[in-house]
């Protein structure tokens, strides 16, 4: 439950919502409650007033990418007042990728590696919704010049770094990135990790995407860099992970640009808080 002022008042009884029991999901970052129905088909996330335009546009994007043919939630049902607002979908079934072993995340790795492929030849023109370089640069200067950088959220070697070096430190690549990004817009799903892609524990097939809150056109490796860093976690070692690099590549039809991931793997920490 997140400890935003009032926010433990609005649950999914603000939606008209007594079918049932509720339980609070504990899990993410994103200081919305999170409530999962009892028969584990629905959930429920409500915000704060202060939260709701950025919930309405997660329903939204959800929406949007619903009717585009690539697996994830439905928009089942929006409720917004002066007390907040709470977003009801459904669940996808299945199983986070990021808890299946890792001998299974291997078997999934190569479907993995389709599905976001499908995710990014959706057509860019059909794409209302943006989070390019230039937005997420905008939103690393907020959270930096707040103070409100998690140093948890950065690699193990920046974490006594000010969080104003690292950003002047990419900063000073934006130019090169920009050019990069326009010669390689994609739909991107924003936070594209493990947990946020769901497998059929039977088949351990691409079952959809979830937490479609940051969608939007950007370039590709925004999302390559987060999957591949967060997969690293899961692998024995370095030498299998650096495999799997190669064989998610090969799949997905790219030559990795290492400097490019590290660049977006390193912003992406930034623009959090």
């Amino acid at each position: 439950m997140s400890d935003h002022p009032g926010l433990q008042a609005i649950s999914p009884a603000f939606l008209g919502l007594d079918d049932g029991d509720w339980v609070a999901v504990t899990t993410g970052e994103s200081g919305a409650a999170v409530f999962r129905s009892g028969d584990a088909t629905r959930y429920a996330k409500c915000v704060s007033a202060a939260d709701a335009a950025d919930l309405e546009a997660e329903r939204d994007r959800v929406a949007w990418l619903n009717g585009q043919g690539v697996p994830g939630p439905r928009v089942l049902d929006w409720h917004s007042g002066d007390a907040g607002a709470c977003l009801l979908t459904s669940a996808v079934s299945g199983i986070p990728a990021d808890q299946v072993p890792a001998e299974d995340l291997q078997v999934a790795w190569e479907r993995i590696a389709d599905a976001v492929r499908r995710l990014h030849e959706v057509l860019v023109s059909q794409c209302p919704f943006r989070r390019d370089l230039d937005g997420m640069v905008a939103v690393a200067r907020d959270v930096v010049a707040r103070n409100a950088v998690n140093p948890e959220f950065l690699p193990d070697e920046q974490q006594h770094t000010p969080p104003s070096e690292l950003l002047d430190r990419l900063t000073r690549q934006v130019p090169r990135r920009r050019e990069q990004e326009a010669a390689d817009t994609v739909v991107c799903h924003g936070d594209l990790c493990l947990p946020n892609i769901i497998l059929d524990p039977e088949t351990l097939d691409v079952s959809g995407f979830i937490d479609l809150g940051r969608l939007g056109l950007a370039d590709r490796y925004a999302d390559l860099a987060l999957l591949l860093a967060n997969a690293r976690e899961t692998w024995a070692d370095e030498e299998r992970a650096r495999a799997a690099d190669m064989a998610f590549a090969e799949r997905y039809g790219i030559v990795l640009d290492h400097d490019r991931l590290r660049f977006y793997l390193h912003l992406d920490p930034l623009t959090w808080g």
